[in-house]
Parts: C-alpha cells; sequence; structure tokens
C-alpha cells in the first residue's frame, strides 16, 4: 500500500439533512465555511445535504416527495406550451 495518501486533518463535523432538519455528528476531512453550535454547547463545521438516510424512502419506507431545484415546475412550463398547440 502506499503511504501518505490518506487525510490526516479529519475533525467533528455536523451534517444537517435539509429537508427535515436532523442533524449527526461524525469525523471528516469536509471543508466548509459554515458553523453550528449544538446542544453540547460545542461550536462545529456544518455541512448541508440535500437528503440522508432519515429523509431517504429506501431508509424510510415512505415515499416522500422533494423537489428542491424546481425541476418539475421547469418541465411543466416547458411542455405547456406544446400540450396546448395539439
Amino acid at each position: 500500500m502506499k503511504k501518505d495518501i490518506h487525510p490526516t486533518s479529519y475533525r467533528f463535523v455536523v451534517f444537517k439533512d435539509m429537508s427535515n432538519n436532523e442533524t449527526f455528528i461524525t469525523r471528516s476531512t469536509a471543508q466548509t465555511k459554515e458553523t453550528i453550535t449544538m446542544e453540547d454547547g460545542k461550536e462545529y463545521p456544518l455541512i448541508k445535504l440535500e437528503i440522508s438516510n432519515t429523509s431517504h424512502p429506501y431508509y424510510t419506507g415512505k415515499m416522500k416527495f422533494i423537489d428542491s431545484a424546481g425541476r418539475i415546475d421547469k418541465f411543466k412550463k416547458k411542455y405547456a406550451k406544446k400540450s396546448t398547440e395539439a
């Protein structure tokens, strides 16, 4: 195995699922400029997620609609003209 190829700057980071506001703390090397203060009073770097295991249908067993980028509205607007012409 090659030496010195893995990062060594692991630190505790908070990941926040923006669809249901669930948070969890784990070690990571991901860089971010945002921080959050947790219940223990300590400040941690914050990484925002669109979806995690607490909101993904595979893990929850429930279908949940998430349209964070407005893709459905863009699709409807784009093809609304064509459906009225036909």
